[in-house]
């Protein structure tokens, strides 16, 4: 029997099993399905990595993270982050990240729209404005994955019901979109609300740059990045509609509609017709905060609300140190 048992080998639970171990904790990771599925969060091939959010405490939490990244490359000899920048696409009036980025000593450009597009082949909306941040591009999702379970134990096919069922000292939740009903079991009320994302891939040759485009469209951003199979993955942030992760459902196709539109508007060097779409799970908070806490021997994980990959390595090492406390 392990000291910690960590429920849920996505990105959250294989990053606190990682920091655990490097510990020298003796940890278990329980995963209902195989390695690599497709049924929840942390499932392809890349993430959007940046520093520039509104908020400093975000923009330090993603700058400490960049060094956890910078650290698993290291030890794994894989390359995980490309840096190409990202570009963020406002109105005005909208609260940008210039503020939060200069109070942590992060640089940025703000650029016309036409520079925008002949240095990036982006085409902003004629009301936006653009900040560039050059720290920031994707993270290699499927790669990551593979360097945190370097060396761990982990039992896949493996579904807990119960928190009881489990009788390692310490347990870590890091379950998705079933941590919420597995947690109330315990009497633990977790404030998420779980949704099925629409994500769409087009083909596009060259360079690709990150974006985040605050430019709504009814109350809602796009975001796009790099794909290493098709050039362009886009989807469209917190659109989804609340579902349950034990049911198979396909993409939204309203909102691949929407999806192409908006990469017709912004990468006119795209083929504008989705190549391929999926959908994928966010579990979210109602300001999108994560949930990092300890009650007793359990230890909750949920740093989701469609914005948590880029904080893998960080977000770990708070939840190790959670479990670690635990232990006494």
């Amino acid at each position: 029997m392990a000291d910690v048992a960590v429920i849920g080998a996505g990105l959250n639970g294989l990053a606190t099993a990682w920091a655990l171990d490097r510990a020298g904790v003796d940890v278990v990771v329980y995963e209902q399905f195989e390695q690599g599925h497709t049924r929840c969060s942390s499932h392809g091939r890349t993430r959007i990595f940046r520093l520039a959010y509104p908020e400093e405490t975000w923009v330090r939490f993603a700058q400490e993270a960049l060094e956890g990244w910078r650290e698993l490359e290291r030890e794994s000899g894989e390359e995980l982050l490309v840096l190409s920048g990202l570009l963020e696409l406002y109105r005005e009036g909208v609260q940008s990240s210039q503020e939060a980025l200069e109070a942590c000593g992060a640089t940025y450009d703000l650029l016309t729209r036409a520079e925008t597009e002949e240095r990036f082949g982006v085409v902003p909306d004629r009301e936006a404005q653009v900040l560039f941040q050059p720290d920031a591009g994707i993270v290699h999702a499927d790669r990551a994955l593979s360097a945190f379970a370097r060396g761990l134990r982990i039992e896949t096919g493996r579904r807990v019901g119960s928190l009881d069922e489990l009788d390692e000292p310490v347990v870590v939740v890091a379950a998705g979109p079933w941590a919420r009903k597995l947690l109330a079991r315990a009497g633990i009320e977790l404030p998420v609300v779980e949704t099925r994302e629409t994500v769409a891939y087009f083909h596009l040759d060259g360079p690709v740059t990150s974006v985040v485009a605050e430019v709504v469209t009814r109350g809602h951003g796009f975001y796009s990045l790099y794909d290493p199979l098709y050039g362009l993955k886009v989807g469209s942030h917190k659109r989804g509609s609340q579902s349950d992760p034990d049911e198979e459902r396909g993409p939204d196709q309203a909102l691949v509609r929407e999806i192409a539109d908006w990469t017709r508007e912004r990468f006119p060097d795209a083929d504008p017709t989705p190549v391929h779409t999926e959908s994928c799970f966010y579990t979210t908070t109602d300001d999108e905060r994560f949930v990092l806490e300890r009650h007793g021997r359990i230890v909750v994980g949920s740093a989701c609300s469609g914005h948590g990959f880029k904080f893998g390595p960080a977000t770990g090492k708070r939840l190790a140190a959670l479990a670690v406390e635990a232990l006494g």
